[in-house]
């Protein structure tokens, strides 16, 4: 996944916990809630090296401000159904992976069956 990317300017720091508070609901006796959340959605939206990158995420609050911001989004579902669509997984595979996530917590849109994943 590459480097981490450290958001070390404070004035670019304030603004994402504006973010975080306003747009997520972030508390200030939680400040790493919606702290992830928040820090994406100020990189793609203002920060001209990421402004063509898109957001994957299952978090429908996250997903519904995004697209309102004009990003492009993804979901778990679109990165697997392209992972499948270039054959380096099976609809099955791809769907037992999904499924996997879901057993370990993830909340993500999940198809009917394996074969919806084509």
């Amino acid at each position: 996944m590459g480097e981490a990317i450290e958001i070390s300017d404070e004035r670019d720091s304030a603004r994402v916990e504006i973010i975080r508070r306003d747009v997520f609901g972030g508390a200030s006796t939680d400040p790493l809630k919606h702290l992830g959340e928040a820090q994406t959605c100020f990189l793609l939206k203002e920060k001209s090296e990421w402004r063509d990158s898109w957001w994957v995420s299952d978090d429908v609050d996250a997903l519904i401000f995004a697209r309102q911001q004009g990003l492009v989004v993804r979901e778990t579902i679109d990165v697997v159904m392209a992972v499948i669509q270039d054959g380096d997984l099976s609809p099955q595979q791809g769907w037992d992976l999904m499924q996997d996530m879901v057993d370990h917590d993830r909340r993500l849109r999940m198809p009917r069956r394996p074969e919806d994943l084509r």
